[in-house]
């Protein structure tokens, strides 16, 4: 049995020898036949053998293991803390340092108006200045950014969903439309992108009627976003496969099932500043609801044109999602990923000071995205001018995902970014979503001690002169000088009225 295995064995390689040294397609293959497989099988697990074996703690990009294991130890409610002192090259340019005060405030004096200690409202009510019908002020400063179901599976949005109504975020749908796994209890942003689905046509064109049938018959959507562009591929349109179009996500979009479905690089219902206004206005007239838009950044014209439009008609978006070219839960080209739009402090910097030369910055929320889901960034984001900010990729950290680089591929190992049902199965949707939910906890708690440290009681009245960054050798400046603006101080009076206003 055993002489008839090895025979077996030694055909089988004979096999593989004839035909590695006769086809003409992989050269290493051909000069060392057999051995030469090998190379690509370390190829295809190299991401995984670099994190656990290669690579050092602050090494590993887009997120090192650091961040990944502060983020792990967060959702699961285990000792994220570190010692023996950082290990931070701290005098290395673009370091942050958060200044705090010589009287912080008294975290023993606080008094709680939830019994969700973590708890933080936007401190702007967002449709306010335009007086829309349905104006909406969220009850936590930190939301789960755009990602669609098509791209994420359905446990993966289940479990998002239902660990963002336990954490009292909102949940935003991405561009892929509302699907049922967005409605397991949290508030919804219905984000529409160039391909309207969820109101949309037979032709792909935007429907008045769609559109309201898809509100009309979900309570849950409390503010709609126009997505221009996002971080991890601005001006490009983007394709889902047609393996991955099921009968669900046809649905949800609008689509046929088995065809790619494809949105395209620009809007089709408008083309310059003014039909963008008279589009938002129409949905926000028919609708009652907050009507934004996200954007990647680009060149500034636009933008001047806009807020100057804004200023004289008082009309337009209620926010504006600003996306750092650090953003990348979409597939991108490697040129649009590493070269096209500024990333987040650069761009947010250009924009926020165009809309403050209107002295619109109170009639308008602000919504940073990009990298942003940890304390000191988000901290920066605030002290910028931010109201709030959007996490994705630490949102998919928080439930499992461990960086393994193959959301494009549909074999996500964790089940996270693939339509592949049995990957799916490993994610469990109750346990992730507890996951989920105490990642935001944690972060708005460590938010919240930072405020605190710094002698206020909300992200909201942090400015440029509390973060000081490191500039050169033995050199630092705070934001203000860093970006040539002082942020414009916000109408906020107490954290209790915030909720007796939520």
């Amino acid at each position: 049995m055993l002489i008839l295995s090895l025979l077996s064995l030694a055909f089988i390689l004979i096999i593989v020898f004839l035909h590695d040294i006769f086809q003409k397609k992989h050269a290493i293959i051909r000069n060392f036949p057999i051995i030469g497989h090998f190379r690509y099988l370390i190829e295809m697990v190299g991401p995984e053998l670099r994190q656990y074996i290669v690579a050092n703690d602050k090494e590993e990009m887009p997120f090192n293991r650091c961040e990944r294991s502060w983020i792990y130890a967060t959702a699961k409610k285990q000792q994220n803390t570190f010692g023996f002192g950082t290990t931070e090259q701290i005098y290395e340019a673009g370091y942050p340092i958060i200044k705090h005060s010589a009287f912080p405030v008294s975290e023993r004096s606080l008094k709680y108006y939830s019994d969700d200690k973590t708890l933080i409202p936007c401190s702007k009510l967002i449709g306010k200045s335009h007086q829309r019908l349905k104006s909406y002020r969220p009850n936590s400063i930190v939301n789960i950014s755009a990602m669609s179901f098509g791209s994420l599976g359905k446990n993966a949005i289940s479990a998002l969903n239902k660990g963002a109504q336990i954490a009292c975020c909102y949940h935003n749908t991405g561009e892929g439309g509302l699907s049922p796994y967005h409605q397991n209890g949290a508030d919804i942003v219905w984000q529409i992108g160039t391909g309207y689905f969820g109101c949309r046509d037979k032709k792909g064109n935007f429907s008045i009627d769609s559109f309201l049938n898809t509100i009309n018959n979900n309570e849950c959507i409390k503010m709609i976003e126009i997505k221009l562009s996002q971080g991890a591929k601005p001006g490009k349109g983007g394709i889902l496969p047609k393996e991955k179009v099921t009968k669900e996500i046809a649905k949800a979009r609008g689509v046929e099932i088995g065809k790619a479905c494809i949105s395209p690089n620009n809007h089709r219902t408008f083309s310059n500043v003014d039909e963008m206004i008279k589009f938002i206005e129409t949905l926000a007239k028919i609708s009652g609801l907050p009507v934004g838009i996200k954007s990647a950044i680009g060149e500034d014209a636009f933008w001047v044109e806009l807020s100057q439009k804004m200023k004289s008609r008082n009309m337009g978006p209620d926010f504006i999602t600003i996306d750092g070219g650090e953003g990348g839960t979409g597939a991108a080209p490697l040129t649009f990923s590493d070269h096209v739009s500024l990333p987040f402090k650069i761009g947010f910097e250009r924009i926020y000071t165009i809309f403050q030369n209107q002295e619109l910055i109170n009639d308008v929320v602000f919504i940073g995205s990009g990298k942003l889901g940890f304390p000191d960034r988000a901290v920066t984001a605030f002290a910028m001018g931010c109201d709030m900010i959007n996490v994705a990729r630490e949102a998919m950290l928080s439930i499992g995902c461990i960086q393994a680089l193959k959301c494009h591929t549909d074999h996500c190992p964790t089940g996270v970014a693939t339509q592949n049902k049995y990957l799916q199965r490993g994610l469990d949707i109750n346990h992730k979503s507890i996951r989920f939910s105490e990642y935001i906890r944690g972060l708005r708690k460590e938010i919240l001690q930072l405020c605190h440290a710094c002698g206020y009681t909300h992200p909201c009245q942090f400015t440029g002169k509390d973060v000081e960054v490191s500039v050169g050798i033995n050199k630092f400046d705070d934001l203000n000088k860093i970006f040539n603006y002082n942020k414009t101080p916000v109408d906020y009076k107490s954290m209790k009225d915030l909720f007796n206003n939520c």
